[in-house]
């Protein structure tokens, strides 16, 4: 056994996204078409190692400039690995996170959960529902339904959403069974979740070409043609929608 059969594992998951996901995904890239075409954003929201699906279309070459990641260090592992795990079934952090942001109905939401039980995803959804944003979640669908909901709404986010995606890994993440271990090797979800969210950008830059909407795309900041001019122009109209955006630091 080699790192090559981890890879084939990998690649049937993408089929099945491929093939199983496909209307949910076109579904999700309207939603975001639609909040972009009436001048709001997209916010996006994990925690765990789903907050990296959540940074993964932020000032992201071949991206959208209009991407608000929600992020807390607390549910980062910033604070620690277990203190995250903490957070992120701590009722009340999503509410506090979220007012700090300008959420507005026009706008979008994804939110990435693989269980899709825990307080911090459940609670950020229906905060976002209760602003008239349409939440998209990326979630496993499976390894939900059989979890019980750890949050007080009794909810999980795949009952929540306005779209669900499902990332369609395997329940506990890891694709192999390597003899002499203990539990299966080679997590899926984040190839999965970087895949899904890419092909909603994808999706939506598509629908707002079709409707002859003016699309703007980040290039790389790592290519001699792009100069910090150009992405500040890009990026600028942004600059009181997104949190994380210094448009004044020289680089």
């Amino acid at each position: 056994m080699s790192f090559e059969i981890y890879i084939d594992e990998l690649q049937v998951i993408l089929e099945r996204i491929r093939r199983e996901q496909a209307t949910a995904i076109k579904q999700a890239g309207s939603i975001v078409a639609d909040a972009l075409a009436a001048g709001g954003v997209l916010h996006t929201f994990g925690t765990g190692h789903s907050h990296l699906i959540a940074e993964e279309p932020f000032f992201r070459a071949g991206g959208i400039a209009a991407v608000n990641p929600i992020l807390d260090e607390r549910l980062m592992f910033l604070r620690g690995a277990l203190e995250s795990t903490r957070a992120e079934r701590e009722a009340g952090l999503s509410r506090a996170l979220i007012e700090r942001e300008d959420i507005r109905p026009r706008d979008a939401a994804i939110i990435i959960s693989t269980s899709g039980r825990n307080a911090a995803p459940v609670e950020m959804a229906l905060e976002m529902k209760a602003r008239g944003v349409q939440v998209i979640a990326i979630t496993n669908v499976q390894h939900s339904q059989a979890s019980s909901p750890r949050n007080q709404s009794g909810k999980r986010l795949f009952e929540l959403a306005d779209v669900v995606i499902d990332n369609c890994t395997p329940a506990g993440d890891a694709l192999l069974t390597l003899p002499g271990l203990n539990a299966r090797a080679g997590a899926s979800s984040t190839v999965a979740g970087a895949t899904v969210i890419n092909s909603i950008i994808i999706e939506a830059l598509i629908e707002l070409l079709r409707r002859g909407e003016e699309v703007w795309v980040l290039p790389s900041a790592n290519v001699d043609s792009t100069t910090p001019e150009v992405l500040r122009h890009i990026l600028g109209r942004y600059r009181e929608r997104i949190r994380y955006l210094d448009l004044e630091t020289e680089f």
